[in-house]
């Protein structure tokens, strides 16, 4: 399946802000109709009220929590019952908290998983029905590069990423041969408010990082392979050019 965008539906979690906004606004630009669901309802009318002027009622916006099975299961099934059809999802709602493993808390712990890895269990189980009646779709999970490097600080982040690559991995086996393809991408740090949020560790600076711009591109780019192709895993990181003073 290379998409043909014209009569296609994506849904993106997450999509409000940051990375999962800069994906709703890629694929709203190549002509999908974008559902897109933020934990918050005011989040997601600020976004509605930048997208509707531009593209009109194919950008929709619903306020979800994606840990929350029966919440999600009615969002799927709205646009489902209004489309037909789920062309694309893209799992990207997260959280990040970073402390020593004796210092996280369990609902810390929990809450991280739920959004993590509850969610994208969640949202892949509602749409895979409907892709399979199409024998078509593609299911991106926006993971780490902490799903593969483990750092201090990172205990319950680095289990959730690590968790949410390999469930996509078994996600894949389990739905290709129904013509849908999953894939996994493992970005570098990227420059969002999620590094105002949080407190993240380490001392990167901003300037070195990924955009978001650069994440959406990626989901475009993965979605134009020809369906015989199946990039199940991708990792991007930073390219970091010497200056010419160097």
């Amino acid at each position: 399946m290379t998409i043909d965008s014209k009569d296609a539906v994506a849904i993106v979690t997450g999509g409000s802000r940051g990375i999962g906004r800069a994906v709703v606004d890629a694929l709203l630009r190549q002509g999908f109709t974008v559902w897109f669901c933020s934990r918050s309802q005011s989040s997601v009318d600020r976004a509605l009220s930048d997208l509707e002027p531009i593209f009109g009622e194919r950008a929709v916006g619903r306020a979800v929590d994606v840990g929350d099975e029966p919440q999600v299961n009615a969002f799927v099934a709205e646009v489902s019952d209004r489309h037909g059809r789920i062309d694309v999802l893209v799992n990207n709602a997260g959280l990040g908290l970073f402390a020593p493993v004796d210092e996280i808390s369990g609902d810390d712990w929990r809450r991280l998983m739920r959004a993590n890895l509850d969610g994208p269990f969640y949202f892949t189980r509602a749409v895979a029905p409907v892709m399979k009646e199409r024998g078509d779709g593609f299911i991106l999970n926006l993971a780490s590069l902490a799903g593969r490097n483990a750092f201090a600080g990172g205990a319950a982040y680095n289990a959730s990423k690590f968790g949410l690559v390999g469930f996509s991995e078994a996600s894949m086996l389990d739905l290709r041969g129904d013509g849908i393809r999953v894939a996994a991408i493992l970005p570098g740090s990227v420059d969002t408010d999620f590094f105002d949020s949080i407190g993240s560790p380490g001392s990167t600076q901003r300037d070195s990082m990924l955009r978001a711009e650069d994440i959406a591109q990626t989901v475009v780019d993965l979605l134009r392979y020809p369906s015989r192709a199946l990039p199940s895993r991708v990792e991007l990181r930073p390219s970091l050019r010497k200056s010419s003073a160097q």
